[in-house]
């Protein structure tokens, strides 16, 4: 039997296609195009986006590598480089990594001292670099990005050398609680990378040669060191600059011209201009590789580690670790953020891209992983991938195939609910007054800061009490709770005796239905009732506020549709409170602390906003954008409830999943066939059929169309199962968004 570096580098391989060497520029593009589709049999729709790609100018070219049991599909397309002359691309070709580095050298470096004893994940950073000075801050929170430290260290004046850099990270500060929330920052893995040096002795360019590369047969990965920016004997600040040839022949002269060049001429120097100041090693990029090499490496995790780590350690890695947080990510890789583009594979599948156009993603359930690595950058930095990579999260070659999840790409705004503003104010419409606080766990600041916290401290502010929705609050205030959904769904004369201002700030999902705006209402008339002032701290619309989607409520109101307003709004809850108090004649004192910086436009990510759970089944952005469609059916149908992931899976007992996901053609939607049986709610405990809803499109979905095309198509697959009487009560109307879209305009803010 073969050893598991053996098998590694023996694995077979197909389609090996050499482009002859181009003239002109586009006639050299247009011949490797026509040869690289001559050598496949027939074109694939990977094939064409990348060509496409290719053609649009936005990257020169290059390499990708897709595998599953049986089958091996690799290839290389257009061009390596076009300035200074052109030359053509192969499959031997060697990319600057960039952020790949993180989970090709750091991470694993990082998890096989954990194995070893060195390192605890939940170890504080301050117990590796004592100069560090946030106790709060651990292993934990630098490899999920949940530090809350920057984005990156300055770069707006001239420094160099590791020194520096490590100087510059140490000395950043946290902007919110550490492990609340997402912010990807290079300097996270700065800092790992100077620790793997610290616990191990070695730069780490050098461990993760002699405890990755090497070991694994990984010929072309390695960092390039830059001599001359190395600080100290010996690169004192972390590189060791004899150490460029040890991980192998990449790193010699003959090796150079198989790079690809990326910006300004670089070619075999790192394009991150932090990682070329501190020297070529850094823990956040600096590494290159090619995609037979990072096939290695992905293989290895997909068969258990060896001979580089074991099977317990690779499950460390590459399960889930963000525990406060909402966005999902292991503890060095991307399993569900905004950033996670394009995903392949089920909830357990993980992956991660590199600023100069590199991305891979590994799904374990399938053993199957792709890589495609580019230098988008060349020649002039303008090329992007963005949307390459949304198209090659679709479809793999022929006999590769496997279910697919595309994100969305976090916008990097820099929004602000209505808690930030009065921070920003100083508490000033509150100064002075006695506050009851209507809110839950989804009242924080930008911060990660619970709005009761903030208010309890504020300077001149005095909390006497604070009201819960539905699902409580959960936690201990110090102060009077009272529950609006037990007996009582609006507080009491006598408990707003002791009030001056009652507050309202929780985090609503933009549906009809959901009942925290119901909430709001009942707490409004309240107010007016005992003439105390009733102040809403205004939050984004967390599914966007310009698709609006009927119908209208007809009827009777009642908790579950408090007023008549479209079953998907587009408003925010500043703006609902201004509509009811007008056209329900409350009469409440009414204050809308206002938002800042947030377009109509925007998804909640879009807004730079971190996701919060408002209710213990609204987990994630997905599930609150198909919540006004797939809620409709809570009632007839299993929506999830009692799973890993409400709202984004249905099915009942009698679904035939595989004929369903045949059958339903939605756009903005992806259906795939899945079985599943609820611990709760509906049809608990009984094994249902049904599928997998993946968002493809969320500006083409429309979401309450789509819930009630599925009641349509099951009704036809399945006649009489489907119980369409139980979806009346939150549907409830057949009128038209005309009159509502025009009374809503009164009331629009922003």
């Amino acid at each position: 039997m073969k050893s598991a570096r053996a098998w590694l580098r023996t694995r077979p391989l197909t389609r090996r296609c050499a482009p002859p060497s181009p003239r002109k520029r586009g006639e050299g593009v247009a011949l490797v195009l026509l040869l690289l589709i001559g050598c496949a049999t027939v074109p694939h729709s990977e094939d064409r986006a990348i060509e496409s790609a290719i053609a649009a100018h936005r990257t020169p070219g290059g390499v990708l590598w897709v595998e599953k049991p049986g089958v091996v599909y690799h290839r290389a397309y257009g061009l390596r480089a076009i300035e200074p002359h052109e030359e053509a691309m192969s499959e031997d070709t060697i990319f600057d990594a960039a952020s790949l580095t993180k989970v090709m050298a750091t991470a694993p470096s990082i998890w096989i001292l954990i194995e070893r004893g060195k390192i605890q994940l939940d170890d504080p950073v301050q117990h590796y670099i004592p100069e560090f000075r946030y106790p709060g801050i651990t292993i934990r929170h630098l490899l999920t990005h949940t530090s809350a430290l920057s984005a990156d260290v300055p770069l707006n004046y001239e420094w160099s050398g590791y020194d520096t850099a490590l100087k510059l990270a140490i000395e950043d500060e946290p902007t919110n609680r550490p492990g609340f929330m997402f912010r990807y920052s290079d300097i996270n893995f700065i800092l790992l990378g100077d620790i793997v040096k610290r616990v191990s002795g070695e730069p780490l360019n050098v461990f993760a040669a002699k405890n990755i590369f090497q070991p694994l047969g990984m010929k072309d990965t390695s960092f390039r060191v830059i001599p001359s920016v190395v600080e100290g004997p010996g690169g004192r600040g972390g590189a060791d600059t004899n150490a460029a040839s040890r991980p192998g022949p990449s790193t010699t002269l003959g090796m150079t011209a198989r790079i690809a060049p990326t910006e300004f001429g670089l070619r075999g120097t790192v394009h991150d201009p932090t990682a070329r100041r501190m020297g070529g090693v850094a823990g956040h990029a600096g590494l290159f590789t090619t995609a037979k090499d990072a096939a290695i490496y992905a293989r290895c995790l997909l068969n258990g580690g060896a001979p580089i780590m074991k099977p317990e350690t690779v499950r460390g890695m590459t399960s889930r670790a963000t525990i406060e947080s909402a966005i999902g990510r292991t503890a060095g890789w991307d399993l569900d953020s905004g950033f996670s583009r394009p995903r392949r594979g089920g909830i357990t599948s993980f992956g991660h891209t590199g600023w100069t156009g590199g991305m891979m993603w590994i799904d374990p359930p399938s053993h199957s992983f792709y890589i495609f690595l580019s230098n988008r950058v060349h020649p002039n930095g303008k090329g992007s991938v963005t949307q390459l990579q949304v198209e090659l999260g679709g479809d793999a070659p022929p006999g590769a195939r496997f279910p697919n999840v595309v994100n969305f790409i976090v916008g990097g705004a820099n929004a602000r609910n209505g808690i930030d503003t009065l921070i920003a104010n100083r508490y000033d419409i509150l100064r002075g007054h006695r506050v009851g606080l209507i809110t839950n766990v989804s009242g924080v600041d930008g911060r990660g800061n619970p709005t009761v916290d903030i208010l309890r401290s504020a300077p001149g502010v005095e909390l006497v009490s604070v009201f819960t929705p539905e699902h409580g609050f959960g936690g201990d205030v110090h102060v009077p709770v009272y529950s609006l959904y037990d007996e009582r769904r609006k507080p009491a004369r006598e408990q707003l005796a002791n009030v001056d201002t009652l507050v309202f700030d929780i985090q609503d999902v933009g549906t009809r239905f959901y009942t925290y705006i119901s909430t709001m209402e009942l707490a409004m008339e309240a107010a007016a009732d005992a003439h105390v002032r009733f102040v809403v701290l205004d939050r984004v619309n967390p599914i966007g506020g310009a698709i609006v989607e009927g119908p209208m409520l007809e009827g009777k109101t009642d908790f579950v549709g408090i007023h008549d307003i479209a079953i998907r709004h587009g408003m925010t809850v500043g703006e609902l409170a201004k509509m009811f108090n007008d056209e329900k004649h409350i009469g409440a004192e009414l204050v809308v602390v206002p938002l800042a910086n947030w377009k109509r436009e925007w998804f909640l990510d879009d807004a730079g906003l971190a996701w919060v759970n408002p209710s213990p089944n609204i987990r994630s952005l997905r599930a609150a954008i198909l919540y006004p469609g797939i809620g409709l059916l809570e009632r007839a149908i299993s929506v999830g409830r009692g799973t890993p992931a409400p709202f984004e899976v249905i099915g009942a007992p009698w679904i035939d999943g595989a004929q369903l996901a045949r059958a339903l053609q939605i756009p903005g939607l992806a259906f795939t066939p899945i079985r599943f049986t609820p611990d709760s709610d509906m049809f608990a405990k009984q094994e249902c059929g049904g599928v997998k809803i993946t968002i493809t499109d969320r500006h083409a979905l429309r979401a309450v169309a789509a819930g009630l095309t599925i009641a349509d198509t099951l009704d036809r697959l399945y006649p009489g199962k489907l119980d369409r009487t139980k979806m009346q009560p939150l549907l409830r109307g057949n009128g038209a968004l005309g009159p509502f879209l025009e009374r809503r305009a009164k009331y629009l803010m922003y």
